[in-house]
Order: structure tokens, then sequence, then C-alpha cells
């Protein structure tokens, strides 16, 4: 009975979405704006989510060592991770933040800067909050003075943990969140603040790249368009607003309501203006989870064709999402077991799916276990292979095209003079480093980086291939 209300909601709100029929509507070309470091060269972001073990932890810190971050680098060379904050854990009680929790979390920050990481905060929820349960079994994020159920059930008897989303005590903390209910209006106020609150302690910090503003919105009772033009905007505007009244300069990031659109279905996010002076920096981080799989397909002859569908109708949305926000993409979360037939198939057709789509993105996730890089042994899991690829970090222009197998990387860019551009290429195929078609190559053998210098104007195309 469950299943079927659940595939009932879904089914209205693709309806409310304008359906996947809308994605046979022509798609823009993917978007020439990125993100972009303090030389302005173009970012290309990879790395993980770290980590789903901060969602139950007492002190809402990933289960994380230095160790695990180098490990991490030597075997896939990323640049980049998606941190998990709470904000039960910022603001414990209301209008009390708490420096100490946030003095840890920049601890954690400094360890990846030191290895020449760009962090983005990610202030995580799942069905609202632990609050939702008198045993605090399921849901992370909101803050029990927060958590308003009104007496109505959460029964804990769920068949997946998605479907907690309709218990009727969930949807109401969420209506008293969005103020659909009329009766907590100060609510949002609040999450703004704490998000200031963190702004102003990581203000100016080189290594926090920016922040992911909600993880997964779900508008409890109000759902698709409706939502996403009128609650989730509404909110993301009084965000936006306490951030930049404390930093100016860090990047902002939006996620559209996750239901529908994570599997392909069109957003209907609004554009948002930036009040900081110069071009602005907000950005779009979409989820991917293709539908089939999370209704138990595997990547392989029986339903390739259609998961390779519903990428096809991520890419399209997202690209006009994007356009429509004028903002550069970010692809905030995509994983899966890697022990499932044709995972490492996927995993590679979502790294082509960025490199064509000119998007960073983070792996779901650090943890160990057959998701993650490393199972609870310590042992590598499929993955690792699968992931560690060559990749441009940054480039020194206005990339055009990126393409990649295991022996040769080509980075097309129109050369703007920001700076040189570096290539990561990893032991598996470019063991003694590479070789690059133009300019002037520097190899360093400890980080596994080519530094290329080109000719400062024009249109390059840089092909790398084993030394």
């Amino acid at each position: 009975m469950k299943t079927a209300r659940w595939i009932a909601s879904l089914t209205a709100l693709a309806v409310l979405a304008g359906g996947i029929a809308s994605a046979a509507r022509g798609a823009p070309e993917p978007s020439a704006r990125f993100i972009t470091d303090d030389q302005g060269r173009a970012l290309f972001l990879r790395g993980f989510n770290t980590a789903s073990s901060a969602k139950s932890t007492p002190d809402a810190l990933p289960e994380l060592t230095e160790a695990d971050i180098d490990r991490e680098y030597r075997d896939m060379g990323t640049n980049f991770v998606r941190f998990l904050i709470q904000w039960r854990a910022v603001e414990p009680q209301p209008g009390i933040y708490d420096t100490k929790y946030l003095d840890k979390v920049a601890e954690r920050v400094r360890w990846y800067g030191e290895r020449g990481y760009h962090v983005m905060l990610d202030m995580h929820q799942d069905l609202w909050g632990n609050g939702i349960t008198p045993s605090g079994e399921a849901g992370n994020g909101a803050p029990g003075w927060a958590t308003h159920l009104d007496g109505l059930p959460v029964a804990t008897d769920q068949p997946t943990w998605e479907m907690y989303y309709l218990e009727p005590g969930v949807i109401r903390a969420f209506d008293h969140f969005w103020n659909t209910t009329g009766e907590h209006p100060e609510l949002m106020d609040h999450y703004a603040k704490a998000w200031k609150a963190v702004a102003a302690r990581f203000a100016g910090d080189p290594v926090v790249l920016g922040y992911d503003l909600m993880n997964e919105p779900w508008g409890g009772s109000v759902q698709g368009p409706q939502f996403e033009a009128g609650p989730l905007a509404a909110l993301y505007r009084r965000t936006i607003a306490e951030i930049r009244s404390v930093d100016r300069d860090s990047w902002i990031f939006l996620e559209p309501q996750a239901v529908g659109v994570n599997w392909g279905l069109p957003s209907a996010l609004p554009y948002f203006d930036d009040p900081r002076d110069g071009e602005a920096r907000i950005a779009l981080a979409p989820h991917l989870y293709p539908l089939p799989l999370d209704l138990g397909e595997d990547y392989t002859a029986g339903s390739k064709e259609w998961i390779d569908r519903t990428l096809g109708w991520w890419r399209d949305n997202v690209l006009r999402t994007a356009d429509r926000l004028r903002a550069p993409i970010l692809l905030g979360e995509f994983g899966l077991d890697m022990t499932r037939p044709g995972a490492s198939d996927l995993v590679t057709g979502v790294v082509r799916l960025g490199e064509h789509m000119r998007m960073g993105m983070a792996y779901w996730s650090r943890d160990p276990g057959s998701w993650g890089p490393y199972d609870e042994g310590g042992s590598p899991t499929p993955l690792v292979a699968a992931y560690a690829r060559p990749y441009p970090r940054v480039i020194g222009g206005v990339p055009v095209a990126i393409g990649s197998d295991a022996r040769s990387l080509t980075v097309t860019f129109d050369a703007n003079g920001t700076g040189p551009t570096e290539v990561y290429l990893p032991a598996a195929g470019f063991p003694d480093g590479g070789a690059a078609s133009e300019g002037e190559a520097t190899w360093d053998p400890a980080r596994r980086i080519l530094t290329v210098r080109t000719k400062p104007a024009g249109r390059i195309t840089l092909t790398i291939t084993p030394k």
C-alpha cells in the first residue's frame, strides 16, 4: 500500500513538473559558465561526499582521518569534497551557534586545504531530522527544537528509507518549516541565520569554495513547481541575503527538489539575483540517481537502454535549468552499489557525461562499504579503478570540449591568460607522466599533476598522452 502511495505521488509530481515529454524539447548547449579559482581559471572538481557517517555521529562529524584523505588522493587524484554539516550541530538551541563545532569543521577543512582540495559545505538533511522518531533511528539534519510533528504518526516499519517522507508527521514537520501551516514563520529565518553563522566563520578561507544551501529539498504537502518557485525559492533568497551580508565572494550552490529531478524530470527553480559586486557566484548543484536503478535494475543489457535514456533526460533538463539560472553546474551526488552488475560502466558513463557537460562531480560517498571506494576491511572496491581517470583540474581559459579514455585526455579551450592548465594523470595508463601536444609541460610525480603553459590567447586543443 505504501509503495503504491509513493508511486502515485511521484506520478502526480511528474505531471506537475511537465513530465518526461518535456525532455523532447531541444536542450541548450552545455553551459559556458564555470566555477573559477582565485586566478580566474575554470575549475573542474572531482571528489566525494564526506561522509554519510556524519548523519548519525553525536558530534555531526564524519568518521575521517588525514590518512584517509591521503589515500584517496593517492588512489584517485581527487581535488574536491562535498563536506556534510548539520543544522542540529550549528544551532543546537534557537539563536545559539556552536562555535566549537564550527572549529572542528574548520580543522577538517584545513586537512583538505593542506592537500590542495576545494571544500563545499553542505547543510545536509534527510527526512527532516532525527527527532521524527523517539529513538532517533531515522532522519538527520534539523534540530529537535525545530521539529514539530503535532502528534502525527511516523511509522518506523518502512520498506525503504524514502518512505518516511510520506509519513504524516514528517510531512507536517516540513510544512511547518516552509510555513505552509502559517504557524512557524520563524523556522526559515533561523535556518538562513544559521547559514550566516557558518559563512561568517569561513568567509575569506581560500579552501572553502562555497555553500550548498540544502540537501535534497522536500516540500512536504507542497510539491513540483509550486514548491520550487514558492517556498524553496523564498528560502534560497533569504539565505543568499544572509550569507552575502558576511561573505561576498564564496560560491552559493542551489539544489532543485530531489524527487523527480534526480531522475531526469524538469525543475522549476527560478533565476536568483546575487547581491555581490561583480559577476554572480551562484551555481546549480543537482543530484543524479536514475529511476531504473532506484527500482532495482542494473546497468546491463536488459535495462541499459532505459537507463541511458533517463541519463539523457537528466542532462537535457539540467542544462535547461542552468540556462535559466545563468549558472554553472556541479553534480553534487551520484552513486550506486559497486557490487551490482555494470556499476563500473555506469560510473565511467557519468564521468563522460560530466566531460560532455563540462561539470565537476562528487560521488556518494566516502564511507566504507559497497557504495564507497573502500570496503569495510579497507580494500579497494571497483569504484577506485572506475574513478581514477585523467582529468583537467584547472583550465587556463574557457573550456570548449573535454574527452578522455584510459590513455589520453584532450581539452579544447579558448585561452585567456589566466594561468596554466593542470591535469591529473593516474598511474594506470600514465605510469611515467604525460606528454603535451601544446605548450611547455612540467611533471610533478608526487602529486601526479602535469602543468601545461600554453600561449595566452587563442583556441587551443591540448592532447595529453603517456610519456
